[in-house]
């Protein structure tokens, strides 16, 4: 554990918290190094079959540390900055298991990059969203702008970037940036993970990567890559268990699996 970020494994969840709530959770170097050691220790980790994301205290995550960018003198030193989260935050969207944000308060800027990087956002009633780096003269540097295209009409996603407006939760939830508002978003997104983590991995890992890469392909490649995936996961014991549960009428026990032929 750092003191910036906790990692807690709870039944097969894991829960990463950001921990610097007297700053609201702002994202530094540090921040950025435990994220980084934690997703590459859970990304091994076969025991852990979901994970939650979320912030300490009143807050998601403010965003990327200003006091500490504000110390850079060029923008080489900013760019390599930028560069650590932006691996971060891809490592997470990586990942071989489905990822929840459950978002408290404010998240802004870096820290709204980091809930986009996760598969699903709960939010809670209160949530604002937004990126408001234009109001610095900069914009969104860690996928922000990359994954707000991909999940917004243009025109939304132009309005968010250059008013630097938040979204309160519930027109994110009508957006579809928010899957669910809850009144306590981690309970919430900690029972999300756990069905989750009772689901089969092989499968759960494919469906990100269809979702992830198929959207930026076309239709054709992204239906051919659909069918040579689900062939793969015929070939999984995961498939034969839930085909034989199904069949007995009973829940299925899943695991980790490999292609069997």
């Amino acid at each position: 554990m750092s003191e910036a970020v906790s990692l807690e494994r709870r039944h097969g969840v894991a829960l990463l918290t950001l921990r610097r709530p007297e700053r609201l959770n702002a994202i530094g170097s540090d921040t950025v190094r435990a994220l980084s050691a934690d997703l590459a220790e859970l990304a091994g980790d076969d025991s852990v079959g979901a994970l939650v994301v979320t912030g300490e205290g009143r807050a998601f995550s403010a965003g990327a540390d200003i006091a500490e960018f504000s110390t850079f003198s060029t923008p080489r030193e900013f760019s390599a900055f930028v560069h650590r989260i932006t691996d971060a935050y891809a490592d997470l969207q990586r990942l071989p298991k489905p990822s929840v944000a459950a978002i408290n308060g404010i998240a802004l800027g870096g820290g709204f990059e980091l809930a986009l990087a996760c598969d699903l956002r709960i939010a809670a009633p209160d949530a604002k969203l937004g990126v408001p780096e234009i109001k610095l003269g900069l914009l969104p540097g860690a996928g922000g702008t990359a994954r707000l295209t991909r999940m917004l009409p243009p025109a939304v996603a132009k309005q968010l970037l250059m008013t630097g407006e938040p979204l309160a939760a519930a027109e994110a939830h009508r957006l579809g940036l928010v899957n669910e508002i809850a009144d306590d978003p981690l309970r919430r997104a900690l029972d999300l993970a756990t069905h989750l983590a009772a689901l089969p991995p092989a499968a759960l890992a494919a469906a990100k990567r269809l979702v992830d890469q198929g959207v930026s392909m076309p239709l054709d490649a992204a239906v051919t890559f659909e069918r040579e995936t689900v062939s793969m996961l015929f070939g999984t014991d995961d498939r034969v268990e839930g085909v034989r549960a199904f069949l007995e009428k009973r829940a299925p026990n899943f695991r980790a699996a490999s292609p069997s032929g």
